[in-house]
C-alpha cells in the first residue's frame, strides 16, 4: 500500500479494509479549482501543518463545505519538498493517537500543489509570483517557528543575511521575511489586492511578529527607492492586509519508530523516516495527539475559507490574548516545564512515563489546580477547567505520545517569565504572600537544581539547549557535589527578571526557593523527597 496508489481500487479496498479513511472528494478537480483561483498559501510545511490545518481542510473538503485545496511552500529547509511532498503526490497520512488506545489513520489529500520559497528556483518564485498576483487570494498563513520571524542576530543586530539583503538592495532578497515583503509588493503591484497574513506558530503576538518583520523590510526599501511610496501604506491598511493573531495547540513530535512497525504490519510501505542535510525529522505520515486548538483573530479583509466547521474558533484579538494567557500561564505549559525540569532530574525519557509517577503527577496537579486556576484568565470561548482537565487526563497521559521532558526542558530560562512570572505576579497583585504558595517555588528551585547537570541519583546528564544555559549553570556549577547555597549567593539569577518574570528578593521569595533548593541538593535521592513531602504523602 503506497500513497500514490490510492487511486488504484484495489490498493484503496486493501486500505479501507486495514481502517485508512482516504479522500472521496474529486481532488483533480480540487487542484484544478486551486490552480486557477488559489485561495490559501501556507508557509513551513513540517508536521503541525499537514496534522493540524491542512487535515481540517480536508475534513471541510470531505464534507462538500469547501472546494479549494492549499499550496504548500517550505522556505527554509527545502528537502522537505522533494523528499516528503513531492515523491507522495503531495498526500500524507495523519495518524491520530489517542488516549484511550484507538488509533485513526487518514490520508490527507488538501494539499494540492507544494514549492519552495527558493528564488533561485525560478519555476517555484515565478509560480508564487503568479499566486500573490492573483485577486482570489484570501490568505498566506505560516507555521516556520518564531525564529523564523526574527531579523536579528543572537546579540540583537541585524542577522548577516538582513545585512546583506539591505547593503546590497537584495530584490528579491534572501530572508524568508523579505520575500513576504517582496511577493505583497506583486500584489500591491497587480492592483492593491487586499490578503490577510495569518501567522499560526505558537509564540506570543505572532502577528505582530510578523507584521513587524515584513513592514522593516518594506521601510527599508521605501528609504532606499526600491518601491513606490504607496506600498507601505497598503501594508498599514487593515481593509488591505492584516496580520491577525492567533493560538494554536496541538503536539505533533516527530515521526515514532514504534508508529512505523505498526505501519508496517498494515502493510503500509511510505514509512522511512527521513532526516534532511538541515536535520529536519519528517515522511510520510504524521503522528499526533488526537486535541487541538486555534484560535484566529478574526480579520480577513478578502474573505476566508469556513474553517470553523472544522472546530477552528474565530474571534477578536483581546480574546486571543486571553486563551494564550490560560494556556501559557495556566493550563498547559507550566505543567509541562515542572515535567520537563523534574523529569530530566529523574531520569526519565518520556512525559507519560512521568505521569504515571505518584510523585510527579500528584505535583502537576496540585500546581495546576491549586495555584494556577485561582488566577487563571477565563477567555470565555473555551473554559478553563475543561481545557486544564484535558491536558492532565487526556493529553499528558497519553501513551502514544513519544514527547520528552528533554524536548520541552529547551529554552526553559526563556519560558519561566510567561508560565510562572505571569501567575506569580497576579498574586502579587492581589497583595498575596508569594510564600503560601506551595508548589511553583519548587519548580524554581527544581530549576536551579536542574542548572547543576547532575541528576537526583548523582550523576551528570546533558541539559537540552538554552540561550542561557553556559551563563547560569555556571553560577549553579559552585554547587555541584550537594553543595549548599545562601541566598545572595544566588542573586546573579534569582533577581533577573528576564528569568523568574519578577525579582526573587524584592517578591520575597529568594530565601524560601534557596531553601528548596538545599533541601534538594542535599544528597541523592532528595529532589524526590521534596516532591513526596510538598505533596502531602
Amino acid at each position: 500500500m503506497k500513497l500514490v496508489q490510492i487511486n488504484d481500487e484495489a490498493v484503496r479496498k486493501e486500505f479501507k479494509d486495514k481502517g485508512y479513511s482516504l479522500p472521496s472528494y474529486d481532488r483533480d478537480r480540487v487542484k484544478k479549482l486551486t490552480e486557477k483561483e488559489p485561495a490559501w498559501v501556507h508557509f513551513g510545511t513540517g508536521n503541525i501543518f499537514r496534522a493540524f490545518p491542512a487535515a481540517v481542510l480536508d475534513g471541510l473538503l470531505e464534507r462538500g463545505e469547501y472546494d479549494k485545496g492549499v499550496i504548500a511552500v517550505e522556505g527554509f529547509d527545502y528537502d522537505i519538498i522533494s523528499k516528503a511532498y513531492k515523491p507522495f503526490d503531495d498526500l500524507s497520512l495523519l495518524v491520530t493517537l489517542k488516549s484511550d488506545g484507538k488509533i485513526d489513520k487518514k490520508v490527507i489529500g488538501a494539499v494540492t500543489a507544494s514549492m519552495t520559497a527558493d528564488t533561485g528556483r525560478e519555476e517555484d518564485f515565478a509560480a508564487l509570483k503568479d499566486i500573490f498576483r492573483n485577486p482570489s487570494l484570501q490568505m498566506v498563513s505560516f507555521t516556520i517557528t518564531e525564529k523564523g520571524y526574527s531579523l536579528n542576530g543572537p546579540d540583537g543586530s541585524l542577522s548577516r543575511v538582513v545585512q546583506d539583503d539591505f547593503d546590497n538592495k537584495c530584490f528579491p532578497p534572501k530572508h524568508l521575511m523579505g520575500k513576504m515583503a517582496y511577493l505583497l509588493y506583486e500584489r500591491y503591484l497587480a492592483g492593491r489586492y487586499p490578503v490577510a497574513m495569518a501567522s499560526m506558530d505558537n509564540c506570543s503576538h505572532n502577528g505582530d511578529k510578523l507584521k513587524a518583520a515584513v513592514l522593516a523590510y518594506a521601510d527599508k526599501w521605501e528609504d532606499q527607492g526600491l518601491v513606490e511610496k504607496g506600498f507601505t501604506a497598503y501594508l498599514r491598511d487593515e481593509s488591505c492586509v492584516t496580520f491577525p493573531l492567533s493560538m494554536i495547540d496541538k503536539i505533533t513530535p516527530r515521526p515514532d519508530r514504534e508508529v512505523v512497525e505498526m505501519l508496517k504490519k498494515d502493510g503500509f510501505e511510505d514509512t522511512d523516516i527521513i532526516v534532511t542535510d538541515k536535520n529536519t525529522y519528517t515522511a510520510a505520515f504524521v503522528n499526533a495527539e488526537e486535541t487541538q486548538y486555534l484560535v484566529i483573530e478574526d480579520k480577513f479583509p478578502n474573505g476566508r475559507p469556513p474553517f470553523e466547521k472544522g472546530g477552528i474558533y474565530f474571534t477578536d484579538r483581546e480574546t486571543v490574548d486571553k486563551v494564550e494567557r490560560m494556556k501559557v500561564c495556566t493550563c498547559l505549559n507550566p505543567l509541562h516545564t515542572a515535567l520537563a525540569v523534574f523529569g530530566c532530574l529523574l531520569s526519565y525519557d518520556l512525559i507519560w512515563k512521568e505521569m504515571k509517577d505518584e510523585d510527579l503527577s500528584s505535583f502537576v496537579r496540585n500546581m495546576g489546580y491549586s495555584e494556577g486556576m485561582p488566577v487563571v484568565t477565563d477567555p470565555g470561548i473555551i473554559r478553563p477547567e475543561n481545557f486544564i482537565d484535558e491536558v492532565l487526563n487526556k493529553r499528558l497521559v497519553n501513551p502514544f505520545m513519544p514527547d520528552t521532558p528533554q524536548r520541552i526542558a529547551c529554552d526553559t530560562s526563556q519560558k519561566l517569565p510567561i508560565r510562572f512570572g505571569v501567575t506569580l505576579k497576579a498574586y502579587s497583585d492581589k497583595g498575596e504572600d508569594l510564600n503560601k504558595l506551595k508548589y511553583i517555588p519548587v519548580v524554581l528551585a527544581g530549576y536551579l537544581r536542574y542548572l547543576t547537570g547532575v541528576d537526583d541519583g548523582g550523576s551528570d546528564f546533558e541539559q537540552s539547549p538554552d540561550p542561557l544555559l553556559k551563563e547560569l549553570s555556571s553560577v549553579m556549577s559552585s554547587y555541584r557535589g550537594f553543595k549548599s547555597a545562601k541566598a545572595e549567593d544566588l542573586s546573579p539569577i534569582l533577581s533577573r527578571t528576564d528569568v523568574f518574570g519578577i525579582d526573587l528578593y524584592q517578591a520575597g521569595l529568594a530565601e524560601r526557593v534557596t531553601a528548596l533548593f538545599n533541601e534538594m541538593n542535599a544528597g541523592p535521592g532528595k529532589v524526590r523527597e521534596v516532591l513526596h513531602k510538598v505533596n502531602g504523602k
